[in-house]
């Protein structure tokens, strides 16, 4: 029997049973791969071995096909596992012999969390491997760098090959981005989704990570993105110049979290009257995403030493704040030596506001500023001018509730603090208690309307209770400090009305009813083995009650001066509002005494209540109180053309914002202690250069004379020959603030401790963290806003304040006070930035607090020089380093070694 070939085989035997249906079978199969819309090919190479020949019988075929073996035949393979989504500018080529998909010029590739664009790309799906590169322009550059993102990752590289089965890549040149860190690798290789060997790395937080101002060079680095990066060798790199900075291997944490904790790298300084010093070491804890905290030391070789906690804390709708925490045991020379020192000095502050959508009906806020009332002076980590010349320290925690019954009580408990800096006394109260009902109208009607006098009235009722501490910053914390505590309280039921009289006048009229409750009051007698009266506590319950009366009528009057619509100032407006009061308040004799004043027994005319020294004051006095007072509130204001043509309607100009006169007069004056005329007291305000520039002025003027020996008499300096006023003193200040890159930054720091809030004092220098300018950041996006050096705006701002003060109270006839204070900020070259902050005391004739501020900005590290040359303040502090807080640790800082 002759050999048949294989497809003869085939025909004749595998697909006899099938041959009826031949047709229908390949026109269903024919339509079924149009619609699959993907064609797929397969070579079959000619077998070398043949079948051999099989014998026909009368059995049926189809007993013959089950001996064929269906599986000798390889399915085909799988592409990749996924939805595969491409575009191409210039074209997409498949290939496929070759199993290559091509895309050119502006190519994109998206594949489950796989995004790549580039010049080209080339999709292996035989090997499911894919490939990016650039491509060159018209020009020959190489142009449209593959960007390649998968999950949270991206990479810039020059070329990159990547294999979505094992999921490993080979990078070369890649540039990323992991948090302020910008990594730059020669080659890449990519093991997983989680971990990364780059070789040939540098490391940066310059914008360009191409040509960086500085970066750390290593060979050998293992990355695991969002979390840390290991290298070994680091060197660091300055301008393309190696340093001599070098680490044997390094660690850079990486999380993506707001916040990581870390080691706070100390900065090195040396002092000629505490030795050598590592200052602000430490370590910071991310406690959770709602507080942190940071503890940071200082230790000097003589024994000094110092510790601060900071914390900030926040929970959204409901609290922020923020607590530091401060001490200070400083030691100055070497024992033995005689200007050797030692002292302790702490500060404590706490801020703490509550989000009012919390809780409408109750509020909670904290403001505290407690402490030595030397620290801002001697503190070697505290540069704060401004606080420093206050002398004040406030503090205040307070809580309130509003109940919602009818009518409205409200209620209050809070603690203050009150500090005196040069006194070094302090005054608290733990706590004050303050409560009050709203007003109750008894006689208004059922339509609620209150109209008139009798449907006008109301009263309400305001209670205050306060426990006061008096004591000394020594004895603060002590157990002494509530030895002398005085505890009191004052209930107040105040009755008024208002209405109409000839239906321009606005009268108000009322009384008031105290009752005052204290637990200590004072008895005054002669000490004969002091030779002095002397004040004797008695303990126990005590009582005042007084009462008064008083009315007031006012109105007001409007004026217009028109002169005319062609005129540059074509009307005046006059706006007055005078105002008349009387009040009387009864005498309280009964609660005055009298004290022998020496031995023999004499009795001092002046008197005395034992209420005196109490917390809410003696009674109101002995004799009637009949005051009737006069005060005139006076505005003009100024319709001007406007200067642009096309403006039809006239500009508004305020010519003067207030002017207010007032004076009073007691028709139960002895003429003695007391005199009837009270001085006439002038005031006003006013603005100039579109408000820029604030100008205020006062004056007294006295209507009674002096005698020989300078002092008032009760006559008036007109019948002494005099004038009608006597000028007994008067006050003029000024504070100009203008600029023009916008709002001011504040020196909120300095307003806290109860300075001021501009830099007329100089800038604060807190040397826990110099990273931050002195000077106002320039808002995001506006860095590169000088992009010449001379540009014709070059940005500036100023603060000028002028005060003069005039004293003529005795025949003096000086001035007192006369002194300007400036301060200028500007940025001289497009990264130099300068300022200084100056004045001139006439009076005195020097040069009041001055000091000099510069900036260098060197994109990614800052440089700052801040000296103060004068007085017992002076001083002075270099810094540089880097801006980032993840490298805020690669610093230099140097100040001035002074007994701070």
């Amino acid at each position: 029997m002759t050999c048949q070939k294989t497809s003869h085989n085939f025909t004749k035997i595998a697909f006899k049973p099938l041959h009826t249906n031949l047709f229908n079978i390949v026109l269903i199969s024919f339509f079924l791969t149009i619609g699959c819309g993907n064609l797929y090919s397969q070579e079959i190479k000619n077998s070398k071995k043949t079948l051999p020949a099989v014998k026909q019988t009368d059995k049926p075929a189809i007993s013959i096909t089950d001996t064929i073996k269906l599986d000798t035949v390889k399915p085909k393979k799988t592409f990749l596992d996924g939805k595969v989504k491409y575009i191409a500018k210039d074209y997409a080529k498949i290939d496929q012999k070759k199993k290559l998909i091509t895309l050119y010029n502006e190519a994109e590739l998206y594949y489950k969390d796989v995004e790549l664009k580039s010049g080209i790309i080339v999709l292996d799906y035989e090997k499911d491997e894919v490939y990016a590169g650039r491509i060159k322009d018209s020009a020959g550059v190489l142009s449209q760098y593959p960007n390649f993102k998968q999950g949270g990752s991206e990479v810039q590289p020059d070329s990159i090959r990547f294999n979505f089965k094992t999921k490993k890549a080979l990078i070369y040149n890649s540039r990323t981005e992991q948090g302020e860190f910008k990594i730059k690798a020669a080659v890449t290789k990519k093991e997983n989704d989680s971990v990364y060997f780059l070789k040939g790395a540098r490391f940066t937080t310059s914008t360009d990570v191409d040509n960086p101002e500085y970066y750390f060079q290593t060979n050998k680095v293992k990355f695991i993105p969002g979390k840390k990066v290991i290298v070994g060798l680091t060197n660091m790199v300055i301008a393309d110049v190696p340093t001599p900075i070098a680490l044997p291997f390094a660690y850079f944490p990486m999380s993506e979290e707001k916040s990581v904790s870390g080691i706070i790298i100390p900065s090195y300084n040396d002092s000629n009257t505490r030795g050598f010093s590592l200052q602000n070491m430490g370590y910071y804890f991310a406690l959770s995403d709602n507080y942190d905290l940071t503890v940071l030391g200082d230790y000097y070789t003589n024994g000094s030493y110092a510790m601060r906690f900071e914390s900030a804390y926040a929970k959204r709708y409901k609290y922020r704040g923020n607590i530091n925490i401060r001490f200070e045991n400083q030691i100055t020379s070497e024992r033995g030596y005689p200007d050797y020192q030692k002292g302790n000095i702490y500060n404590i502050q706490w801020s703490h506001s509550k989000d009012t959508k919390s809780n409408p009906n109750s509020t909670f806020s904290a403001s505290v500023n407690m402490g030595s009332s030397k620290y801002f002076k001697q503190s070697i980590n505290q540069v704060n001018i401004g606080s420093t010349l206050n002398n004040t320290l406030n503090s205040s925690i307070s809580y309130s509730k509003t109940f919602n019954t009818v009518p409205q009580a409200r209620i209050s408990i809070s603690a203050t603090h009150n500090q005196n800096t040069q006194t070094e006394d302090i005054v608290m109260t733990l706590p004050t208690l303050q409560g009050s009902i709203d007003r109750i109208y008894p006689f208004v009607g059922k339509d609620g309307v209150k109209k008139g006098f009798i449907k006008n009235i109301n009263l309400q009722y305001n209670l205050s209770g306060k426990n006061e501490i008096t004591t000394k910053d020594s004895l603060f914390f002590k157990p002494q400090m509530f030895s002398d505590a005085k505890l009191g309280m004052q209930h107040t039921i105040p009755i008024s009305t208002n209405f109409k009289v000839l239906r321009y006048l606005s009268v108000t009229t009322g009384t008031n009813y105290t009752e005052t409750w204290v637990n200590k009051t004072i008895e005054k007698g002669y000490d004969s083995s002091k030779n002095a009266v002397v004040d004797q506590t008695i303990s126990g319950f005590d009582s005042y009650r007084s009462y008064n009366f008083s009315t007031s009528m006012s109105t007001t009057i409007y004026g217009t001066f028109n002169f005319g619509a062609d005129k540059k100032i074509q009307s005046i407006r006059h706006v007055l509002k005078p105002n008349i009061s009387y009040a009387y308040t009864p005498s309280f004799e009964r609660y005055y005494n009298t004290y022998i004043i020496d031995a023999a027994g004499t009795f001092s005319p002046t008197l005395y209540s034992r209420f005196d020294n109490g917390l809410f004051g003696s009674p109101p006095g002995k004799s009637n109180s009949n005051i009737v007072g006069f005060s005139l509130n006076n505005t003009f204001e100024a319709k001007v053309r406007d200067s642009d043509s096309t403006k039809t309607e006239p500009k508004k100009i305020m010519l003067l914002n207030s002017l207010n006169i007032q004076t009073s007069y007691n028709f139960d004056a002895d003429g003695v202690q007391t005199l009837a005329w009270q001085p006439l007291a002038l005031s006003g305000g006013t603005q100039f250069f579109d408000n820029k520039m604030n100008v205020n002025f006062g004056a007294t003027l006295d209507p009674y004379a002096l005698d020989s020996g300078n002092n008032i008499i009760n006559k008036f300096n007109i019948d002494n020959g005099g004038s009608l006023f006597r000028l007994t003193s008067a006050n003029l200040t000024m504070n100009y603030s203008f600029s023009n890159k916008g709002t001011k930054e504040t020196n909120t720091q300095s307003q806290r401790n109860g300075g001021r809030n501009d830099d007329l004092f100089g800038t604060n220098t807190d040397l826990n963290d110099t990273r931050h300018s002195q000077f106002a950041e320039e808002p995001e996006g506006k860095e590169d806003a000088i992009s010449e050096f001379f540009n014709s705006k070059i940005p500036w701002d100023m603060t000028m304040a002028y005060s003069l003060t005039y004293t003529n109270f005795k025949r003096e006839s000086k001035i007192t006070g006369n002194s300007i204070m400036v301060s200028i900020n500007m940025d001289i070259t497009p990264k130099w930035k300068g300022g200084v902050s100056t004045g001139y005391d006439f009076v005195q004739k020097g040069v009041t607090f001055t000091q000099f501020r510069f900036e260098r900005d060197l994109l990614s590290w800052r440089m700052a020089f801040n000296w103060s040359p004068l007085g017992v303040n002076s001083n002075w502090n270099f810094f540089i380093g880097i801006k980032s807080g993840v490298l805020s640790d690669i610093k230099w800082n140097k100040r001035s070694t002074s007994n701070r």
